[in-house]
């Protein structure tokens, strides 16, 4: 069906891993690396020669440019951002999106030259260093996984405030926001396409020897991490808006909360190792407290609106609750950056700048207020059960290009 080598770490080791990625707005995995693939050896007799040279040619530009520009993508400081780094992402980008259509040709049809070429990968979470698979669906899986990743990476790039003009605190545009919501859509149609309609097309043989990198949950996980950072944006603008009403922000935090909790089951049993698996999950678990913070201030708040009581014991108990969420998630924060690779928290702004100002200042209040009104008994040791509702943001409706035309053009010159 197909063959498949898995290689351990080795002394040199061909994973360069950095020291230090700077700030992270947005978690984004190390990228994995293709290594140089022989279409010539295994294609020679069966494609014409513009074909397999066209593929070579396509591919050895993603191998030079990734492994040139892999450590500078991943540490993404504001001078890089600004300056080198856009340009750099969308042009790696670009070369994916030019390889792919020429790619698919090799799996047009269940063709059998699926299984000729060996495409070998170094992964990043991974125990083993690399993996080698004779499947050309296993490279279009691994394309799409680098588009993602990219695609995230420019959008941790727009989410670090710049230093404005007057010198003051960095600020982040409200234009940013806005973009990067465009981004993690993007982002997560990638990994909902390599899902739906790339894993199934892989054997299971195939399958269970994937790198966890590619392993059906961390896709999932990455897919809903993109979606709950696109609503964390969506909650900031509407903390912004004086037309943004508490229950519109209760429901985004609450959608919020949904998407990282989902996105922890996804990766609570994958065995995420190497560094950047075990920053995946911490940074899965800050933002999932982050999430319930807000979910339960706002909760809270509404709650308090109410005239009974037992609805303002119910609120002093969710505001409670969001302030032990935000104290546990910034130990979190400081847990996810001191992992290797070492980060650092860019400067507060949205959602997060705003509740770590009010979630103490407003729980102090509430619970001096309703202790004094009400005995003991009326405040609840529990926090109340947030309210569900449904998911709203979905990922972009990506599709797999059509295969190039240069195919029709090798199958009439095959008849």
């Amino acid at each position: 069906m197909g063959c498949f080598v898995s290689t351990q770490k080795d002394a040199g080791g061909n994973r360069r891993r950095p020291a230090n990625i700077g700030d992270v707005a947005v978690f984004v995995p190390g990228l994995r690396i293709p290594k140089p693939a022989n279409f010539s050896e295994a294609l020679g007799d069966h494609l014409s020669k513009s074909l397999v040279e066209r593929l070579s040619a396509l591919r050895t530009r993603i191998v030079v440019m990734a492994g040139q520009e892999a450590p500078t993508i991943t540490r993404t400081r504001r001078k890089t951002a600004t300056q080198h780094g856009g340009s750099t992402l969308g042009d790696l980008l670009q070369a994916l999106e030019d390889y792919l259509p020429v790619l698919l040709g090799l799996v047009k049809d269940g063709s059998p030259l699926q299984h000729k070429v060996q495409f070998v990968w170094v992964n990043q979470e991974d125990e083993a260093e690399e993996t080698a698979m004779c499947s050309a669906w296993y490279e279009v899986l691994s394309v799409l996984h680098l588009m993602a990743t990219l695609s995230l990476s420019q959008a941790n790039l727009l989410l670090l405030p710049r230093t404005s003009v007057d010198g003051y605190q960095p600020k982040l545009s409200e234009e940013s926001r806005r973009s990067s919501v465009d981004v993690f859509l993007k982002a997560a149609g990638y990994l909902d396409c390599a899902v739906r309609h790339v894993l199934p097309q892989l054997p299971d043989e195939l399958r269970r020897n994937l790198p966890v990198d590619l392993a059906e949950g961390v896709l999932r996980a990455l897919c809903l991490q993109a979606l709950g950072q696109g609503v964390d944006i969506q909650l900031g603008l509407a903390i912004d808006s004086t037309k943004a009403t508490l229950a519109v922000k209760r429901r985004l935090a609450c959608e919020m909360v949904k998407y990282w909790q989902q996105a922890q089951d996804n990766i609570t049993s994958l065995a995420l190792a190497n560094g950047w698996g075990e920053k995946h999950r911490l940074f899965v678990k800050w933002k999932y407290l982050e999430a319930k913070a807000a979910a339960y201030y706002y909760h809270g708040l509404i709650l308090d609106e109410g005239n009974t009581e037992k609805s303002h014991g119910m609120a002093v108990a969710a505001l409670q609750a969001a302030d032990e969420c935000l104290k546990e998630s910034n130990k979190a924060c400081e847990a996810f950056h001191a992992s290797a690779p070492l980060s650092r928290n860019p400067p507060l702004w949205g959602t997060m700048k705003f509740l770590s100002e009010k979630i103490p200042k407003d729980t102090c209040s509430k619970v001096r207020i309703n202790k004094d009104l009400y005995s003991h008994d009326k405040i609840m040791e529990t926090a109340p059960t947030l309210p569900d509702f449904a998911l709203a943001l979905k990922p972009d409706e990506y599709q797999l290009p059509e295969v190039d035309l240069s195919w029709n053009q090798q199958a009439q010159k095959s008849r």
